[in-house]
């Protein structure tokens, strides 16, 4: 089973950019449908990006939430077996617990909504990182 763990999280001002990394240890990423997501206290998680990996059969595809799309981009590097999500024009209602999580179900699944979702939908989680966005 695929481990992930988070990194790149911070304190950034409005307006400006960070990189998240989910580095995944035990399988190879690629072969996953790897989604991000975002919490904040109180709130329910955010489907808000996710790449397909060779499980799909549209190995590479990417797909954004409209609350993130033209701002984040999400990419991978299977030597690193790592995926990344660059985030720009970052503002206050971007902070956030992001959180990486791989599953078998297509990336239109869980992208654009918000929700408890289901544990058994996913292989595996990482443990989070916290980006804030604040001047």
């Amino acid at each position: 089973q695929v481990q992930l763990v988070e990194s790149g999280g911070g304190l950034v001002q409005p307006g400006g950019s960070l990189r998240l990394s989910c580095a995944a240890s035990g399988d190879t990423v690629n072969h996953y449908n790897v989604n991000w997501f975002r919490q904040t206290p109180g709130k329910e998680r955010e489907g808000i990006s996710c790449i397909s990996g060779s499980i799909s059969g549209s190995d590479g595809m990417t797909r954004y939430a409209r609350s993130v799309k033209g701002r984040f981009t999400i990419s991978r590097d299977n030597a690193e077996n790592t995926v990344y999500l660059q985030m720009n024009s970052l503002k206050p209602e971007d902070t956030a617990v992001y959180y990486c999580a791989t599953s078998f179900l297509a990336c239109e699944t869980f992208v654009g909504y918000t929700g408890n979702f289901p544990l058994e939908d996913f292989d595996s989680w990482g443990q989070g990182t916290q980006v804030t966005v604040s001047a």
